[in-house]
C-alpha cells in the first residue's frame, strides 16, 4: 500500500484497471454483468476493505464523464423517427409500469420507515431497468428480433425519456424548498420551454452543417462527439437542470443527423471504460456502517422489483390481448434496476435531497436485482415452463393481438413442417415452397406470420412449445418436422410436446454451436444443420473447384499460363 501511495494516482489507475479486468473475466464466467464486479472492486480497494486507492478526485472526475457519456449515448440513440413509431403496447406497458412502481414503490419505502423526499427518489429509482444488460442478454439468446424482444426495447426506451424527465424535475427542487408547486413547475416549463426552442434552431440550422463539416475527419468527428456532450452536461448544470440532463439533451439533439451510428460505435467502447470508474467509486464511496440497516429494506425492495414489476407487465400486456407467454417474457426484462437508477440517486445526493443512506440502498437493491434477474432471462424459457398453468390468469381467453392471424393460411397436408420462421427458418420455408416441396411454418410471432403471408407463403400461427397447439397441426402426415429455435431450452420443450403430441416422423434442427448441436444428437434429432458451417463447407467446395478448373484445362500440356 505505501507502494502504491508512493508513486502517487498513475499506480492506482494501473491498480485499478488489473483488478477491475480480472474481475470482470470471474464476472463474466458466472454470467454476471460486469458492472456488478466493478462496484466489488471499489469496496474492495477503497477505504472500507482494504484502502488500496487514495486518488478519489482524480476517479470523481472520470465518474462524472463517464455518466456524461453514458446519457449522451442513451440519447444519441433516441430517433426521432423510431420515436414516432414506438407502438401502443411499448407506450402503455411503460408508462403503466412506471406509475405502478412509483405509487406502489414510495408507499412501501415510506412503511419501511424513510422520509418522504427519500421515499420519492427510491421510488422513482426503483422505476429505471438497465437498457444496456437486457439488450445484451436478449441479443446474446437471439431474441432480440423476437415479439417480446421488440416490446421490450420498446418500453425501455420510454423508461430512458422517464428518466430524463424525472432528472430535470429534481433537479427544478434545487433551492426550492420555500417555493410553491406552482411556482417550481412554472419555472421548470419556462426552463424546458427556453431549452427546446433552443435545441430546435440548433438541430434546424447549425448541428446538420457543423457535424457534416466535423465528419470530415472521423477523430474530429468523434472529440466533437465528446466536447458537445460534456459543454452541454456543464450548460445543463448552469441552467438549473443537472449534467445527466444536459447530457442527454446533447446526445438527443444529434440523434436525426446521419452520422449518429458512427458516433455511437466510437463512443460505446470509451462510455465502457468511463463507466467502470463510475462504479469503482461508487463502491469505494459506500458506507457499510449505515448499509447494515439498509439490508431488511433491501430485502423488500428486491423481491418488489424481481416480482412486482413483470406481474404488472404482464398484467397489462395480458389486457392488450397478448398471450401469457409473450407477456411473461417480456416482463422478466423489467425485474431489476438500472445503472440509471444510482446516476438518479446519487443526483439526489448532489442536489442536497437525499443522504448516502438512499444511494447505498439503492446499490444494494441494484446489485440483487441484477444478479437474479440475468439468470431469470437467461433461462426464461425453462423458467416458463414451469410457471405457465399459473399465468393463465395474465391471459385473455382470446388473446386477440396475437390469435388474429391465426385463423387464416392453415396449409393442408404438408411434408414437411419448419418451426421457428426467424432469417434462417423463412428462407428454407421460401425455398421448399419454390421446390414445389408441400410445406407449413410455425412461429409464434404474429408480425413475422403477418409478413410470410403477404408473400403468400402457408404459415400458421402458434406455440411449438405448446402441446395442445401441436395437436392441432397435420403432423400425422408430414415426413419431416424441422425447428430453428435458437435456444436449447425452446428445443427441449419442443421436442418434449412433440412427443406427447404423437408424431412419428424424422427430426431436423438447426443450431449456432456445438454444444446446442450435442444436445439434440443426445435428444435424438436425426439430422442436424448448422448454417455457419454448412455456408463455410459450400463455399470452401466452390473456391476449391474455381482453383482446380484452369489446372485441369491445361493438365495435357503440363503448364497453365496466367
Amino acid at each position: 500500500m505505501e507502494m502504491l501511495q508512493g508513486h502517487g494516482p498513475f499506480a492506482e489507475f494501473a491498480l485499478l484497471l488489473l483488478v477491475s479486468a480480472v474481475a470482470g473475466a470471474i464476472s463474466v464466467r458466472l454470467r454476471q454483468p460486469v458492472l456488478i464486479a466493478y462496484i466489488v472492486v471499489g469496496i474492495v480497494v477503497g477505504p472500507a476493505v482494504l484502502g488500496l486507492v487514495t486518488a478519489h478526485d482524480h476517479i470523481s472526475l472520470l465518474a462524472e464523464i463517464g455518466v456524461t457519456v453514458l446519457l449522451f449515448v442513451v440519447g444519441l440513440k433516441l430517433d426521432l423517427h423510431h420515436i414516432r413509431h414506438i407502438g401502443p403496447v411499448a407506450l402503455a406497458t411503460g408508462l403503466g409500469q412506471l406509475a405502478f412502481t412509483i405509487v406502489f414503490g414510495f408507499i412501501l419505502v415510506l412503511l419501511l420507515g424513510k422520509d418522504m423526499m427519500e421515499a420519492l427518489y427510491v421510488a422513482v429509482a426503483l422505476t429505471f431497468s438497465s437498457t444496456i444488460i437486457v439488450v445484451k442478454l436478449l441479443s446474446d439468446k437471439r431474441e432480440l428480433d423476437s415479439l417480446h424482444g421488440r416490446i421490450a426495447v420498446g418500453f425501455l426506451i420510454v423508461q430512458d425519456l422517464a428518466v430524463v424527465l424525472a432528472m430535470m424535475s429534481m433537479s427544478a427542487l434545487r433551492g426550492a424548498e420555500d417555493s410553491t408547486a406552482l411556482e417550481v413547475s412554472g419555472s421548470l416549463l419556462l426552463r424546458l420551454g427556453a431549452a427546446g426552442l433552443l435545441m430546435f434552431v440548433l438541430m434546424r440550422y447549425v448541428l446538420p452543417r457543423l457535424t457534416a463539416s466535423m465528419a470530415r475527419s472521423q477523430e474530429l468527428l468523434l472529440i466533437f462527439a465528446i466536447a458537445w456532450g460534456t459543454g452541454l452536461a456543464a450548460l445543463g448544470e448552469w441552467a438549473g437542470f443537472s449534467k445527466e440532463a444536459g447530457a442527454f439533451i446533447a446526445g438527443f439533439s444529434l440523434a436525426s443527423t446521419p452520422y449518429r451510428e458512427s458516433m455511437n460505435a466510437r463512443l460505446t467502447g470509451i462510455r465502457d471504460f468511463m463507466l467502470l470508474f463510475f462504479f469503482i467509486d461508487l463502491g469505494s464511496k459506500l458506507d457499510f456502517s449505515t448499509l447494515g440497516e439498509e439490508l431488511l429494506p433491501a430485502v423488500v425492495l428486491s423481491v418488489f422489483v424481481l416480482i412486482g414489476n413483470p406481474l404488472i407487465v404482464m398484467a397489462i400486456m395480458g389486457y392488450m390481448g397478448y398471450r401469457k407467454r409473450t407477456g411473461f417474457l417480456a416482463g422478466l426484462t423489467v425485474a431489476q434496476i438500472s445503472e440509471f437508477s444510482i446516476v438518479f440517486v446519487a443526483m439526489g445526493i448532489t442536489l442536497g435531497h437525499v443522504g448516502t443512506g438512499a444511494l447505498g440502498l439503492t446499490t444494494l437493491v441494484g446489485l440483487v436485482t441484477i444478479m437474479v434477474s440475468t439468470y431469470m432471462i437467461i433461462f426464461s424459457h425453462p423458467l416458463y415452463e414451469r410457471l405457465a398453468p399459473w399465468m393463465s390468469i395474465f391471459e385473455r381467453r382470446r388473446p386477440f393481438r396475437e390469435m388474429d392471424v391465426t385463423s387464416r393460411g392453415k396449409a393442408a397436408q404438408p411434408d414437411i413442417i419448419v418451426f421457428g420462421l426467424g432469417r434462417y427458418g423463412s428462407r428454407l420455408l421460401q425455398q421448399l415452397k419454390a421446390a414445389g416441396v408441400a410445406v407449413l411454418g410455425v412461429d409464434f410471432d404474429p408480425e413475422a406470420i403477418r409478413s410470410l403471408r403477404k408473400q403468400r407463403l402457408p404459415v400458421r400461427f402458434g406455440d411449438g412449445e405448446d402441446p395442445d397447439f401441436l395437436e392441432s397441426l397435420p403432423l400425422a402426415h408430414a415426413s419431416w418436422v424441422i425447428t430453428s429455435f435458437p435456444e436449447w431450452e425452446s428445443n427441449r420443450a419442443f421436442l418434449n410436446a412433440l412427443k406427447h403430441a404423437g408424431f412419428e416422423g424424422h427430426i431436423a434442427g438447426v443450431v449456432r454451436d456445438e454444444l446446442h448441436a450435442e444436445a439434440l444428437d443426445a435428444a435424438g434429432v436425426e439430422r442436424v444443420l448448422n448454417p455457419f458451417n454448412d455456408a463455410a463447407d459450400y463455399a470452401a467446395r466452390c473456391f476449391a473447384e474455381e482453383l482446380t478448373k484452369p489446372a485441369e484445362r491445361g493438365g495435357v500440356s503440363g503448364t497453365q499460363s496466367r
